[in-house]
């Protein structure tokens, strides 16, 4: 009887403790998903790394801890926790496709492709899955494989400009530049507001020769504002070719701006100005665009300009630079020999002309090998940047195979105003936290005296910010943070005291370390025994607020989404009765009124907001799109344009969109 008794009290305790493992290990994942969505991705890696270590067998976290890796580069290590969770569920479609994506990075195609066609046997009808096959295939050249899948993705849709721009691309790498044309411009009739068809297009006709089309194409894609330094380096290039030398150099110069890291931007600037005799400054931009990347053209070019400006030992290092490369390039050793002579050195340049002549005399080789410099101005290529309208790598689709979306912020749970398809949103909500980047440009005052009244009294591990743009933690900051909730921890079970009011500042100041390492669920419920010692002030209620909608953002099943929704509203409702000028409630209050759909009502906490702060510009900038939707167009763009005054420079080109 006793062993009987016993053992059925060592089974209770072994199930008591399972489903005591189960509830943390799904608490823990769920926070380290929370933490990817949010691009944490080195927190995320951490709270993965706790659930392997408690129950190795399942295969979410090997995913879900590969998708992190992934984002950070550090392909091997993802691919073999890729290997791990096929291993232990054969019958996951993220898992292929993320590895399909490492394996890609790596060129190893034929092994990529075997991996994204695997997960289209599990989830057939995500987009994703087959745009990435298509990239990988257009990779391995494998043209007609890649134009299976984007004719099979237009059956389903043939509105979808980016999918005329994904064939036009691979019609370009086939050389068909008719059948290019066509895509370009049916992405443009499908979307006439897209930056992409028509940059795209006018690179094509730059090709072609079309000067004409192509400045009208490429000054239509800047109109709307694109950031991408080809469009300004192709319009610049055409600019050149029809004495606008003016034109030219404005182009080129926002080209640099834009493409910093981009050698052929400093190398067209070098010809513009050497053309125009501004020798010194040409000769910065080849040394520019020698840095970022050494070319026999720069090389030649920047020879010429030192012989213009009679530097003949540079002259000479660069073209015996050239010689060293290009050894059948014949203008390289009269040019050597040319700078040479003008030092002194009879003997080095009669050397250089002998060498010449030697060459010249093998006719046969010097027809054959002779090197062919394309010293002209450089057309930019279109490749990158129609790669910019979507993310190469979509953690989501990963995550999620039943998703067909490849961008994560056209999740409805996303502050938008708009269709589904479009890539508008609306700035996020305020949060407090300890960390915020940085924008010089935004005049928003994220300063309020509760806050600061706070940071005054309260022995955080930081101060407090208010911010709508959070920084992503590395690994120092995750170590602090972790090791703060320990300290806390301890203080609040070894504390023996009557005083409340200590116990709610302890839960406060661990609820906001929980929200730093986005354990939102554990940040609610210290807030809410916060609440119930009787702390004071608005920032745990505007706290509160804020955890339960991330919480919520990142929860798509949650079956208690009303409710939720409801004691957000309750906590923001409660902020703004006990503290009026409290600009950030009505914010946030605002941009949830969007997600819900009430707009009208939305645009007058917006403008509440605004009579706190009439330099908020994030208020302006949802107000505007608020507005737009619900076809006010005149004042939507009017509140952009202030937006766009006050720091937010997307705004402009929303308005000429939108005009």
């Amino acid at each position: 009887m006793f062993h009987l008794r016993h053992t059925v009290v060592s089974l209770l305790c072994v199930i008591a403790l399972s489903i005591n493992a189960q509830l943390n290990t799904d608490r823990i994942t769920s926070i380290g998903r929370s933490a990817l969505y949010f691009d944490d991705y080195v927190l995320s890696i951490q709270y993965f790394n706790q659930v392997i270590k408690i129950k190795p067998y399942l295969s979410e976290p090997y995913l879900l801890r590969a998708i992190a890796k992934t984002q950070l580069g550090d392909y091997l290590s993802a691919e073999l926790d890729c290997n791990r969770a096929i291993e232990l569920n054969p019958f996951m479609p993220g898992a292929y496709y993320t590895r399909g994506y490492i394996r890609s990075q790596q060129h190893r195609y034929a092994d990529a492709e075997n991996d994204i066609s695997q997960a289209l046997i599990f989830a057939p009808e995500n987009k994703t899955y087959m745009l990435i096959r298509a990239d990988i295939r257009i990779a391995a050249e494998n043209y007609d494989g890649a134009l299976d899948d984007i004719n099979t993705l237009l059956r389903h849709d043939k509105k979808d400009s980016r999918l005329y721009l994904e064939r036009g691309r691979i019609h370009w790498h086939q050389g068909d530049t008719l059948k290019t044309l066509e895509d370009f411009t049916a992405a443009i009739e499908n979307d006439p507001h897209g930056i992409s068809g028509w940059s795209a297009r006018g690179m094509v006709h730059t090709a072609m020769e079309n000067n004409a089309q192509a400045i009208e194409d490429l000054t239509r894609a800047i109109e709307l504002g694109s950031k991408w330094q080809g469009d300004y380096m192709n319009r610049g290039l055409l600019y050149y070719k029809a004495h606008n030398y003016r034109g030219a150099l404005a182009d080129y110069d926002k080209a640099v701006e834009y493409g910093s890291d981009d050698y052929a931007c400093y190398y067209n600037r070098g010809l513009l100005r050497q053309e125009v005799g501004d020798y010194n400054r040409a000769l910065d931009d080849y040394d520019k665009s020698l840095q970022l990347h050494p070319t026999p053209e720069a090389y030649y070019q920047h020879g010429m300009v030192n012989m213009q400006l009679r530097q003949w030992n540079d002259a000479r290092a660069d073209f015996d630079t050239l010689i060293a490369a290009h050894p059948y390039f014949l203008p390289a050793y009269y040019l050597a020999a040319q700078a040479t002579d003008k030092m002194g050195l009879r003997s080095d340049s009669k050397n250089y002309l002998r060498q010449a002549y030697q060459l010249e005399k093998n006719e046969d080789i010097i027809r054959k090998k002779q090197a062919q410099l394309q010293v002209d101005a450089k057309i930019a290529d279109t490749e990158e940047q129609q790669k910019d309208w979507r993310k190469e790598f979509s953690a989501q689709a990963a995550e999620n195979a039943t998703e067909s979306t490849d961008n994560k912020y056209d999740s409805a749970l996303r502050g938008t105003v708009q269709n589904k398809n479009s890539k508008v949103i609306n700035q996020p909500m305020f949060v407090v936290s300890f960390y915020s980047k940085t924008d010089n440009l935004r005049r928003t005052t994220t300063y309020h005296p509760a806050l600061e009244r706070y940071n005054r009294t309260h022995n955080n591990s930081s101060p407090l910010k208010m911010t709508c743009e959070e920084m992503p933690l590395n690994a120092d900051m995750i170590s602090l943070h972790f090791s703060r909730i320990e300290s806390l921890t301890n203080v609040i079970n070894n504390y023996n005291g009557s005083d409340n009011s200590s116990l709610a500042d302890w839960h406060f100041q661990r609820a906001v370390e929980f929200a730093t390492v986005q354990d939102y669920s554990s940040a609610i419920e210290d807030v809410n025994q916060a609440v119930a010692y009787g702390i004071e002030g608005v920032l745990p209620y505007f706290c509160r607020a804020t955890w339960r909608y991330r919480r919520l953002e990142t929860e798509r099943d949650n079956t208690n989404y009303r409710l939720e929704y409801e004691l957000i509203m309750r906590d923001l409702d409660y902020v703004i009765r006990i503290c009026p000028d409290f600009t950030f409630a009505y914010y946030n209050k605002a941009n949830l009124l969007c997600l819900q759909k009430d707009y009208t009502a939305a645009i007058n906490f917006y403008e509440q907001a605004i009579n706190f702060d009439n330099e908020m510009a994030e208020a302006y900038f949802n107000k505007g799109l608020t507005e737009i939707f619900i076809q006010q167009n005149k004042k939507g763009v009017a509140s952009l344009s202030r937006a766009g005054e006050l720091g937010i420079y997307q705004a402009y080109n929303l308005i000429t969109r939108f005009k």
